[in-house]
């Protein structure tokens, strides 16, 4: 492989001669051959929208001459469009605060926009990585101003695929409305319920996480790009901050603004914990939910079957005609992988000090990584699963009957240690409560009629 000698701080070192990328992102490189995982494409985009940011109120303000940038900007717009992204190679564990991956974008940017210029790779006499592409910037607030701005673009699409599920989920609560069964609680006969209600608290389970994701998505709008080095901005345009939250705003689609505090924006990884509660939060509930489909598919002869899941993919390699709940055991899966990777962002956050936090590149990778497959899952389980569900209504039906909780509705009419031993009784005797309340004389039968009505029974308060 042919090479290029470039020089940094440290002396010389080999580049690739066809890279785009410089001396910094092959030092990194070479130290840190851990785990094989690249940078996430949503965080690439991220540090180049800075990128681009940065050089288009440089060039207004006059501290970038006009070809500096323009071309850093054209190669930004290269990238953004999908292009060199196999240039950025830094493996996620790295240097602390991820100035590799920074560097690794600088570089990048550079080479690109010396190749416009008509220059070779590795010639940065007129656009610099550090003195052009990051001027007024530092790793220091690049980086949590990526993970925000990032964070945010990737939560907004998971808020969309929530509304789908929730929508689906509602879809199914009308479809389900009259088919009444039995509840169950401690996973043991309960009073009844219908379907439609159950399904109707798995709508509003997710609506609610859907309002908590997008609180939270909102704290990451406030943006500590321009404090630099240490917070206090040095290096930096007066109206720098200002100019890039309105360039940003522009770029993204959506507004950024700058945040109160520099200083504390590069300090604390507090909002980028709250994204990642709140996907941990969702994924506590959404794996409840998954567990719930499985128990009420399960079956087909030994077990609920209260619903039919729809068939994606035989279930078995052995066992003819056997079809699994294969979409609610993926979404249990990325719940847990969301969950630890919630615990990772959490010891991450505490371990920063004084003014910089330098786990941000696990922080980042993790908080991304949570995002996307769990917008995926959620679109996944939306479309293939939920939207297909259909009820075995006779099951459901003979399971509200046989339920011995029904008992519960005589309490007012026969009290509660009366009823317990009519449930007590049925149950040895394999007898239906019915016969034994009327046997014992302990109701009418127009008065026992009317209260075992369990549709009656699941809307108690409906006239």
């Amino acid at each position: 492989m042919s090479t290029r000698i470039e020089k940094d701080s440290l002396g010389e070192f080999e580049v690739p001669a066809d890279a785009y990328y410089g001396v910094q992102t092959c030092r990194a490189v070479h130290n840190f051959q851990i785990s094989g995982l690249g940078p996430w494409p949503e965080f690439v985009d991220a540090v180049v929208q800075i990128k681009k940011a940065a050089a288009r109120v440089h060039g207004d303000l006059g501290i970038l001459n006009a070809d500096q940038a323009r071309t850093i900007v054209q190669a930004a717009d290269e990238i953004l469009a999908g292009q060199f992204r196999d240039q950025f190679v830094v493996d996620v564990f790295q240097a602390g605060a991820g100035t590799s991956h920074h560097m690794n974008v600088n570089e990048v940017i550079a080479n690109r926009a010396a190749e416009i210029l008509g220059l070779g790779r590795g010639d940065y006499s007129l656009v610099n990585p550090n003195d052009h592409v990051n001027y007024g910037q530092s790793t220091n607030d690049v980086i949590p101003t990526a993970i925000r701005i990032g964070g945010l673009v990737l939560a907004l699409e998971l808020v969309a695929k929530l509304d789908h599920l929730a929508i689906e989920l509602g879809r199914k609560a009308g479809e389900f409305a009259d088919i009444v069964k039995s509840g169950r609680t401690h996973l043991q006969d309960a009073v009844p319920v219908t379907l439609g209600q159950e399904f109707g608290g798995y709508a509003q389970i997710v609506r609610d996480h859907r309002r908590l994701v997008t609180a939270a998505a909102d704290e990451l709008r406030a943006l500590g790009i321009g404090g630099s080095a240490a917070g206090s901005g040095l290096n930096t345009h007066p109206e720098y901050v200002t100019r890039m939250s309105a360039a940003l705003s522009e770029q993204l689609g959506t507004e950024v603004r700058p945040a109160e505090n520099l200083f504390a924006a590069m300090q604390s990884m507090g909002p980028i914990v709250a994204m990642s509660s709140a996907l941990r939060n969702l994924a506590l509930d959404l794996a409840k939910i998954a567990n719930d489909m499985r128990l009420l598919s399960s079956g087909p002869m030994t077990g609920l079957f209260e619903i039919d899941l729809p068939a994606v993919q035989p279930g078995s390699s052995i066992m003819p005609g056997k079809v699994n709940p294969v979409l609610a055991e993926m979404l249990n899966m990325v719940c847990f992988q969301v969950i630890g990777n919630a615990a990772v962002v959490d010891y991450a956050s505490q371990a920063g000090q004084l003014e910089l936090n330098v786990m941000m590149p696990v922080i980042a990778f993790d908080l991304f990584f949570s995002t996307k497959i769990m917008a995926n899952a959620v679109e996944a389980f939306a479309s293939k699963c939920v939207a297909g569900i259909t009820a075995n209504v006779d099951r459901c039906r003979m399971y509200g009957d046989m339920s011995l909780s029904n008992v519960t509705v005589l309490n007012p009419l026969i009290g509660y240690q009366k009823a317990a031993e009519i449930a007590k009784r049925a149950l040895k005797e394999h007898r239906p409560l019915r016969d034994l309340v009327l046997e014992e004389g302990l109701v009418s039968e127009e008065d026992l009629d009317r209260a075992l009505n369990l549709r009656q029974m699941a809307h108690p308060h409906d006239h």
